[in-house]
């Protein structure tokens, strides 16, 4: 039976830039997917283009790209498929074409786009496509003139189109993650798209990937030493035409492939198991098996679809105000009480100077307060990190809230100290939007550079 293997060495922008080229060199891998992209990640993206219309990708990917062209001279059969293109794919594709050029590498480059929706938004409202709000129904139009960015997530049929058309490298804007996964699997099984039980099998994989580390022992609840994290291996989905696959990870590298592993990633951002939403097909995680089939391989079969849906999820970013973080060091007999009376000084001074905030938060970190109510301290720590952040739609405001820092260490209580990195920067806010739109409103595009 042919098998497929898919291994993802990336997930996120910032992610380790080792990694994807020690996967690419140790995996065998068929395709080698890189997954750039986060809500946050768009609207930075599209601040970054509006400045610069050749700009708007991550750049790390370009970085990665070249460091891959030894391996990927070596291994000629190797297909890289990645969202890196974000806000600007063509942009992408035109320099990752340069680096490969440069480096003496053959390979056919393909962007994937359609996706952004910016400058379609008042031609989307005159059709009646309100994007309204995914909780409060509020329509878009209500916020236009602080969007930032605007972006469906597309699914795997472009992809697959352009593999289809010979590309083998594969630079996209914003796709759902595992559709980076799905693409390549009914490009290479053939699987059609109303075979929805396979499509979903295809996401599971994709979801058990896309977070590189995640499924090979990272944040696993059972890591110590033996787990070797510095050495942490990347997943690698070993895919049949049937939809059963395995997970697993080059060999001789850190980390660990087990059914807990596997169990965490599964569920990880997901809100109903039983359906999992792309724009693909909606997976019923509940029907998935996991058995431990040999050191550091998992197999996963009994993938199912739960139906699929007729629009894309659409992710909006706009601009909410401003926010600062600051922090300071409070140590000494009852260090988090301190913090947080120190804290409160800060908002009662800034009060007197006429000052008061749409939103607040003290925290004492290393007293429990990191994540409230889960975890308790259980005694008096001799130290806690205090952590005072405010948002506002005034940026003067905000910037007075930073100037209030420093003051405390001479006037505060005993114990304060750790004031070395100069006031707080003050940072725009973008806020997120979720929302629908049907399928039948967004053309894909692909394109063989």
């Amino acid at each position: 039976m042919k098998r497929v293997r898919i291994g993802n060495g990336c997930g996120f922008w910032g992610d380790n830039l080792d990694a994807p080229v020690r996967l690419a060199r140790a995996g065998h891998l068929d395709y080698l997917t890189l997954e750039y992209l986060a809500e946050l990640t768009m609207s930075i993206l599209a601040q970054i283009k509006a400045k610069d219309a050749n700009a708007g990708f991550a750049t790390d990917f370009i970085d990665v790209l070249g460091r891959l062209a030894p391996t990927l001279k070596e291994q000629p059969k190797l297909k890289v498929v990645t969202n890196a293109g974000g806000m600007n794919a063509k942009a992408c594709g035109a320099l990752a074409k340069q680096v490969l050029a440069k480096a003496g590498v053959e390979r056919r480059v393909a962007v994937v786009s359609g996706d952004d929706l910016l400058s379609r938004l008042d031609e989307l409202f005159a059709a009646g496509h309100a994007l309204s709000h995914l909780d409060t129904g509020a329509p878009l139009a209500s916020i236009r003139d602080k969007v930032v960015s605007a972006n469906v997530y597309l699914g795997a049929k472009p992809i697959a189109d352009t593999l289809a058309l010979g590309a083998e490298v594969v630079i996209t804007g914003r796709v759902a993650d595992a559709s980076l996964t799905v693409g390549p699997a009914v490009h290479e099984f053939g699987w059609r798209f109303d075979d929805l039980d396979r499509l979903a099998a295809g996401t599971v994989a994709g979801h058990l990937i896309e977070c590189g580390a995640q499924a090979t022992g990272g944040l696993w609840i059972n890591a110590d030493d033996s787990t070797r994290l510095a050495e942490v291996g990347y997943p690698i989905a070993e895919m049949s035409a049937d939809g059963t696959f395995t997970i697993t990870k080059p060999t001789n590298t850190g980390g660990a492939v087990n059914v807990e592993t596997v169990s965490e990633q599964l569920l990880y951002e997901v809100g109903d198991p039983a359906r999992y939403y792309t724009p693909d097909v909606t997976a019923d995680f509940t029907t998935v098996k996991l058995a431990q089939a040999g050191p550091d391989v998992v197999s996963v079969t009994g993938s199912r679809a739960n139906g699929i849906t007729d629009t894309y999820k659409v992710s909006v970013a706009y601009r909410d105000g401003f926010m600062s973080a600051g922090t300071l060091v409070i140590a000494g007999p009852r260090a988090a009480e301190k913090a947080r009376r120190s804290g409160a000084i800060i908002l009662e001074k800034l009060k007197q100077a006429g000052f008061i905030y749409q939103d607040a938060r003290i925290e004492a970190l290393g007293a429990g307060d990191c994540v409230p109510g889960v975890v308790t301290a259980t005694h008096d720590p001799p130290e806690v990190v205090l952590r005072v952040a405010v948002r506002d739609p005034r940026k003067a405001a905000v910037e007075r809230f930073t100037k209030e820092f420093a003051p405390l260490v001479t006037s505060g209580f005993p114990g304060t100290t750790g004031y070395t990195t100069g006031r707080p920067p003050v940072r725009e806010v973008f806020a997120y939007w979720p929302a629908l739109l049907r399928k039948d409103a967004v053309t894909p595009a692909v394109e063989v550079l």
